[in-house]
């Protein structure tokens, strides 16, 4: 998806698919606008990643097969600095109400930073099946559609910021 298409833009074409269609594909923006609005709005409309079009065809081959996986792909520079800016209390409030565990909290601040479930497994020392448990139970207990969702919620709510809460 585009950010800027003719007609109906990319940000409320996600929307509009996300929330008609059946069973809706995964969607990576790939664009040439790096504007925080763009990445933040198409994050909230529901997109799986967001990637500037400057990138190498390696690495939007790679987005796309990450995408596709059903894992996500963060613009983590951008995110950081525009949850911060629009964290609310809403989020606040989402992330107090969802009482995670001390692990949820471990395996949110690494999706936070990327980092699939293979690579949380490895960091954690544990299966990838525990960490897609872990995972899901963070979803659930946030009421986010997705992994982006949950990070935008983590971020938002201040639970973490940018430049720290980098677990090893």
């Amino acid at each position: 998806m585009d950010v800027r298409m003719p007609l109906m833009d990319g940000i409320e074409a996600t929307r509009a698919v996300l929330r008609t269609v059946p069973d809706p594909p995964r969607i990576l923006v790939i664009t040439t606008f790096e504007e925080d609005e763009y990445v933040y709005g198409a994050l909230r409309a529901g997109a799986d990643g967001f990637l500037l079009r400057r990138a190498r065809p390696a690495e939007i081959v790679h987005a796309v097969r990450i995408v596709a996986e059903g894992e996500s792909l963060l613009f983590p520079p951008a995110l950081r600095s525009l949850a911060a800016a629009h964290g609310n209390d809403a989020a606040r409030r989402a992330l107090e109400k969802a009482a995670l565990t001390e692990r949820e909290g471990q395996v949110l601040r690494f999706l936070a930073r990327g980092l699939t479930n293979a690579e949380i497994a490895a960091e954690l020392h544990l299966g990838t099946e525990t960490v897609k448990t872990h995972v899901s139970a963070v979803l659930a207990k946030l009421g986010a559609r997705d992994r982006v969702q949950a990070v935008i919620t983590a971020y938002e709510s201040g639970f973490i910021t940018a430049g720290a809460d980098q677990p090893r």
